[in-house]
């Protein structure tokens, strides 16, 4: 995507004026909290695509415009995909569903980790593995072997090896850690998916796929959302874009997480005998 360079500055300037444009020949943005997102959203770089000869057509009803060479998002579709996969994560995530955050590029990775960790989802951070979904029962397997490393070396039971054998035990768990530590609490296959960029985590995808998970995902002009069942159409190369989106996507988490806490506090003894029957 192009945002910081050259020919991508006199198109993020074209582009923004053409948007804004559009934006305020409507109601005034600032009418609600949904139309607010849409000067936030153009703020981020979220409206900047690919190079026109870039693109894959089918991305074609979320496009707008070309500037410059370079395809420009509708942003008020950017919005509503946006709005809408909130909604649906918080519904999910209320009725006691799990999502899987998945972002290995530079621009991701980093509000990746810190909005699993901030929800308490699982998420990978680092490079996806082949079978991370279709051959969870051997990732299972490494994931406990790594809770009973970790467990032994607080235990103190290493310390009858030598330093050198201790320091390549510290290794081991520390490549553990880095691979499969965003997975360490998860006992089953999350029931979703949120992924950034789909070329990128095309792997993740068509694993994803292939179980049935709900899908969640940034959208660039270079890639098919047919394949998503709540596509956000945004620049998934723009640190600002994915960093808004994604803490957006976090916070419809800990409101879900919120109404499940007040849900589960509402029911009576009883009627958890009832459910538990």
């Amino acid at each position: 995507t192009i945002q910081s360079m050259g020919k991508g500055k006199v198109a993020s300037t074209s582009a923004k004026v053409a948007v804004n444009k559009r934006v305020n020949s409507g109601t005034d943005i600032r009418a609600s909290d949904s139309d607010s997102m849409l000067e936030e959203l153009l703020e981020a770089g979220a409206h900047l695509g690919h190079r026109a000869e870039r693109w894959n057509p089918k991305i074609a009803p979320y496009i707008f415009d070309v500037r410059e060479g370079v395809h420009i998002f509708d942003l008020e579709k950017t919005r509503d995909g946006l709005i809408a996969a909130c909604d649906a994560i918080r519904a999910r995530i209320a009725s006691g569903k799990v999502v899987l955050l998945v972002g290995t590029k530079t621009q991701a990775k980093g509000v990746i980790v810190d909005v699993a960790k901030k929800t308490g989802m699982p998420y990978v951070g680092e490079r996806w593995i082949g079978g991370f979904l279709t051959n969870f029962p051997q990732i299972k397997r490494s994931i406990d072997k790594l809770h009973k490393m970790k467990e032994e070396r607080e235990a103190g039971e290493y310390k009858k090896f030598t330093k050198k054998e201790q320091l390549l035990i510290d290794r081991q768990i520390a490549r553990f850690e880095k691979v499969l530590g965003g997975m360490a609490m998860v006992k089953e296959v999350p029931d979703s998916i949120f992924i950034v960029d789909l070329v990128r985590e095309r792997t993740a995808l068509a694993e994803a796929i292939k179980l049935g998970l709900t899908t969640f995902a940034i959208v660039d002009t270079n890639t098919d959302p047919t394949h998503i069942d709540y596509p956000i159409p945004a620049n998934d190369d723009s640190v600002k874009a994915v960093l808004y989106i994604v803490e957006k996507f976090g916070e419809a988490i800990e409101s879900g997480k919120s109404q499940a806490s007040s849900i589960k506090s509402q029911t009576s003894p009883n009627d958890q005998n009832v459910l538990n029957i």
